[in-house]
């Protein structure tokens, strides 16, 4: 599937979006709602997603790409802050052959600890425990203004 195309409303991040869909979640505003990644790359692996209707990064708006990117910015901080990791990997796929999946607009933290490698992206699925107390602890770090 190439970087154009319709969006669907009917992707599985829209339907968590919409509340039909569970999640873990982090966080939530009304600009992005935050939640675990159930196919973690590292433990901490966490989603957000913007709530603005958008296949990829090139079709969001200036202002719904702004106010991501701020939560982005926040809610890695507090992975920082909850999981002490040696780093953070942030991505954002935009387009099938750069390894998108899901066709709803969405960034990817993911802390790394030195030595260890970075699972497969949609590789095994995690314990939904782990997520919770994961989500938990990142949760209970994020301070926004």
């Amino acid at each position: 599937m190439s970087i154009d195309g319709q969006y669907d409303p009917e992707n599985i991040f829209a339907k968590i979006l919409r509340g039909e869909m569970p999640c873990v979640k982090v966080y939530e505003d009304e600009q992005v709602l935050a939640f675990m990644d159930i196919f973690p790359q590292a433990p901490g692996h966490v989603l957000v997603v913007p709530r603005e209707p958008a296949r990829n990064l090139l079709e969001l708006t200036d202002g719904a790409l702004q106010g991501a990117m701020l939560r982005v910015k926040r809610i890695a901080q507090a992975v920082k802050k909850a999981l002490n990791p040696d780093g953070i990997v942030m991505t954002q796929f935009s387009g099938a052959p750069a390894g998108q999946t899901v066709f709803h607009v969405h960034f990817h933290i993911i802390p790394r600890k030195e030595g260890e490698a970075l699972g497969a992206h949609g590789g095994g699925q995690a314990d939904m425990a782990e997520l919770q107390v994961q989500a938990e602890k990142i949760a209970a770090a994020i301070e926004m203004p």
